[in-house]
C-alpha cells in the first residue's frame, strides 16, 4: 500500500493489491471522513436541456462513512456515506454517495483518532517484500508476482520451439527478450527475482537478464528442484519445500507452515488448534489464539462485520493474522478447512 501522512488525523492511501483493500476494510470505520475523486450526474439548467438527462462530471467529495463492505470479492471496497464537502456547488451536501475503491485508486482517510491497530495495518503492508517468480522451460515461461499471499499472473509466454524431434530456426534469445520485457513490466523495485524450471534454461535466462542494465537494481536467485515450467511450475514452487526455505520470511511461507502444523496437531488429536469461525472466536475470546489464517471465502460466507471484528480483536491481542485467497493452492486449502484456522497457545474446549 502506498501511503502519505497528511497530518495527525489524515493519511492518503493507494491500495496495490487485494490484501491492501482488506486492510482498508479493517481500518475504515463509521464516522470517518473519506475524501476522493468520483463522478456524479449533474442536471443541466440550460434552456434546451432535457429535464430527465444530466451530464456526468468528475468531482472531488468528502463523505462521512456510514457503511463499509467488500463488494462481493476482495478486489473492490464499497464505502457509502453522506457528502459533507464537494468541489462542485451543484452537489448538495447531505446527499448520499458511495465510493467504489479498486486497486490503484487513491483516497484520503481522516479520523478523529487513529488506533494503534489501524496504524499497524497500514505500516505492515508497507513493509512487504515482493517476489517475481519465473518458471521457464524451452517451450514456455510462466511469470507471476507474489506479494503477501496473493499471486498476480501474466499470460504464459510461448517460445515457438518445435522440440528435439524437429529442426527449426528457433532462436532462444528472442524468447528470452520476450520474457525480459514481461518481467520488467510487472516487477516492483524491492522485488526479488526467483527463476526455476527443468534443465539449464533457467541458468541461461538468469545470465541473459543479468546483462540488462535494468536488472542491476534487482536481486536474482536461481532455484533447483522444480521440474516444470509455465503456470504449473509457479504452482509447484508455491507448494514446495524450496519456497519455504528461500522465502521463509514471506507471508505465503508462514501461512504454509501454519497449515502444516494445523494438520499435524489434528492427526495427533491435539486441541491446540481451531477450524471455522465459531471455534476460533471462542478461543480468541479466551486469549488462546497464537496465529490465525483466514480465506476470502470466510468473509463471503459469514457475516462480514463479525469476521472483521474478530480479526481486529485478535490482532489487538497480539495475534498474527494472515489472509489468503484462491489465487494459490494454500488459499483453497484454508477454504476447505472452514475458511478460518488458528494455532493456539494452549488447549481449550471449543
Amino acid at each position: 500500500m502506498i501511503t502519505k501522512v497528511i497530518d495527525d488525523n489524515s493519511i492518503s492511501v493507494i491500495p496495490e493489491d487485494s490484501d491492501d483493500l482488506l486492510s482498508l476494510r479493517r481500518i475504515i470505520k463509521q464516522e470517518d471522513k473519506i475524501i476522493g475523486d468520483t463522478s456524479r450526474v449533474i442536471k443541466q439548467d440550460k434552456e434546451y436541456a432535457r429535464p430527465d438527462r444530466g451530464e456526468r462530471v468528475k468531482v472531488r467529495i468528502a463523505l462521512t462513512a456510514e457503511k463499509i463492505s467488500l463488494d462481493g470479492v476482495l478486489d473492490r471496497l464499497r464505502i457509502g456515506g453522506t457528502i459533507s464537502e464537494s468541489s462542485n456547488e451543484s452537489i448538495p451536501h447531505g446527499s448520499h454517495h458511495s465510493f467504489i475503491l479498486k486497486i490503484n485508486d487513491g483516497i484520503t482517510i481522516s479520523k478523529k483518532k487513529w488506533l494503534p491497530i489501524e496504524k499497524s495495518l497500514i505500516e505492515s503492508n508497507n513493509k512487504q517484500t515482493g517476489f517475481l517468480l519465473v518458471a521457464i522451460d524451452t517451450g514456455d515461461c510462466g511469470i507471476a508476482r507474489l506479494k503477501g499471499t496473493h499471486l498476480e499472473f501474466i499470460p504464459n509466454i510461448y517460445s515457438g520451439s518445435g522440440g528435439k524431434r524437429y529442426k527449426t530456426n528457433f532462436n532462444i534469445e528472442k524468447f528470452f527478450e520476450q520474457v525480459q520485457q514481461a518481467v520488467f513490466s510487472i516487477i516492483k523495485e524491492s522485488d526479488l527475482i526467483i527463476i526455476f524450471g527443468p534443465g539449464e534454461t533457467k541458468k541461461r535466462l538468469a545470465n541473459f537478464l543479468q546483462k540488462s542494465p535494468n536488472s542491476q537494481k534487482y536481486k536474482m536467485q536461481v532455484v533447483e528442484g522444480i521440474d516444470s515450467g509455465g503456470e504449473d511450475g509457479i504452482y509447484t514452487f508455491t507448494k514446495s519445500q524450496a519456497m519455504k526455505e528461500i522465502i521463509s520470511e514471506s507471508k505465503l511461507a508462514k501461512v504454509s507452515s501454519i497449515i502444516d502444523e494445523t494438520m499435524i496437531r489434528a492427526n495427533q488429536k491435539s486441541r491446540k488448534f481451531t477450524m471455522g469461525y465459531d471455534e476460533t472466536k471462542k478461543a480468541n475470546d479466551m486469549g488462546a489464539v497464537e496465529s490465525l489464517v483466514f480465506a476470502d471465502s470466510a468473509i463471503q460466507t459469514n457475516d462480514e462485520s463479525k469476521i472483521i471484528e474478530l480479526l481486529n480483536d485478535a490482532e489487538s491481542k497480539g495475534v498474527k493474522t494472515y489472509s489468503v485467497d484462491s489465487s494459490t493452492d494454500i488459499g483453497l486449502r484454508v477454504t476447505g478447512l472452514g475458511g478460518i484456522i488458528a494455532l493456539l497457545r494452549y488447549a481449550v474446549e471449543t
